[in-house]
């Protein structure tokens, strides 16, 4: 597997639903998962899967003892597969930035340069895949899609690609045109292409031209959470807490949010909002809640991860989430585990699955403020969408999703 993010250092659901796929399918049985990422920080479960970081992957040839290997590495790479790595360099890269190791330098997350760093890891996949003995290659999302290529190229192993989210999700239909390219271009290499949810395979087959029976839907899942993070302590304020919480940006529909916080405040002032998350339209959300004079209720608390994300969950009354284009949403799966009624987006793969969650359309913040409304002021109504909330949640589970994946891999297999 190649994928771009892995806990717990995580930028958002991407990470998370990898992690919780592959842990499903490990659950399963009968199954040896090599898990790539660009670069590994030691601290990774890697009970369920070997996790091998690119930037220990050697792509020129260096003269270096197992000592030093073991000195520079060792916390994240066993040095005997440094070794083995080394001995299977097919071509030279000399002219790359390389280190002491002849690995090349990875940030771990979403820097700059990131088209620079996209096409490193797919060389490294090139010396990955000459070493590692493996059945089948399995891509997430498009920073991963050229490595999946490559490795399917050098082995002719079949390439699998698990689309969690395309351009026209992030840009609400404004494409980058370098993106949209590495997109097709990985579901056109891939055997199989696998969408989290209907509304994500719909665009792949209408937008990126792709045939429907080359391409399954298996819905995302949660993480049974430990009683540790159930119990977290927190001191509820007096008033009822509306909590948004994910990144702030267009994709994510920050802005009606606040239009439908202001709705609400309107009639009711015993509310708070929380818009947790950080993102490019941060500063506007700030100005905007100061135009809507609601300042004084509105908090904005910045990225939050871990145990954080549980405790700001225990002390709400509602989860929002009005995305324009989600393709899945595991935040309101979240917030129901931590029994806090939600309200989704019509548009979000999630509602797909989801019967006791509020629907509404993303744009309708009457619809939105009707519904805040109707669940902090009506404590029957909290009361049901809480409890029927967590028994729904309970079913969703990995394993459901790692089998499905599975059975796509023997289809492809032709087993």
């Amino acid at each position: 597997m190649f994928g771009w993010e892995f806990p717990p250092h995580i930028l958002g659901g991407l990470g998370t639903a990898s992690y919780g796929l592959t842990q499903g399918m490990a659950q399963c049985g009968d199954m040896d998962i090599t898990f790539v990422i660009p670069k590994p920080w030691g601290d990774e479960d890697r009970s369920f899967a070997q996790i091998i970081g690119a930037s220990q992957v050697p792509v020129t040839w260096r003269d270096v003892s197992r000592e030093y290997v073991e000195q520079r590495i060792g916390k994240v790479m066993d040095p005997d597969l440094y070794f083995r790595l080394r001995d299977h360099l097919y071509a030279d890269f000399n002219y790359l930035r390389t280190n002491d190791l002849g690995c090349l330098e990875f940030s771990g997350r979403y820097p700059d340069n990131l088209l620079e760093e996209i096409n490193n890891y797919s060389i490294t996949a090139g010396v990955i895949a000459r070493t590692l003995d493996f059945d089948i290659i399995h891509s997430h999302d498009w920073l991963t899609y050229p490595a999946g290529i490559h490795a399917k190229q050098v082995t002719g192993k079949p390439l699998v690609i698990h689309v969690h989210a395309t351009d026209y999700d992030r840009s609400r239909g404004n494409v980058n045109p370098t993106v949209f390219n590495i997109e097709r271009d990985g579901m056109l290499h891939a055997d199989h292409i696998i969408t989290v949810s209907n509304l994500t395979r719909n665009t792949v087959i209408e937008k990126y031209g792709i045939d429907p029976a080359k391409v399954t839907t298996v819905h995302n899942a949660v993480v049974p959470l430990s009683q540790e993070l159930l119990d977290v302590e927190v001191t509820k304020p007096k008033e009822k807490v509306v909590t948004f919480l994910g990144r702030i940006t267009m994709q994510k529909g920050p802005e009606y949010f606040v239009e439908a916080a202001a709705k609400v405040l309107k009639n009711n002032r015993n509310v708070r909002f929380v818009m947790a998350g950080s993102g490019d339209m941060m500063d506007k959300m700030i100005d905007l809640a100061a135009r809507r004079g609601i300042s004084d209720r509105f908090h904005f608390p910045g990225f939050q991860k871990g145990k954080q994300v549980y405790e700001m969950l225990k002390a709400s009354d509602v989860y929002i989430m009005p995305s324009v284009s989600e393709p899945f949403g595991i935040s309101p799966l979240e917030a129901m585990q931590m029994g806090v009624p939600s309200i989704i987006s019509k548009q979000s793969g999630c509602a797909e699955i989801l019967d006791h969650v509020i629907k509404t359309d993303y744009w309708d913040i009457d619809a939105m403020a009707d519904a805040i409304n109707a669940i902090i002021t009506s404590p029957a109504m909290y009361n049901t969408m809480r409890k029927e909330g967590l028994e729904e949640v309970a079913k969703i589970t990995w394993d459901k999703a790692g089998q499905k994946v599975i059975d796509i891999y023997n289809k492809v297999l032709a087993r």
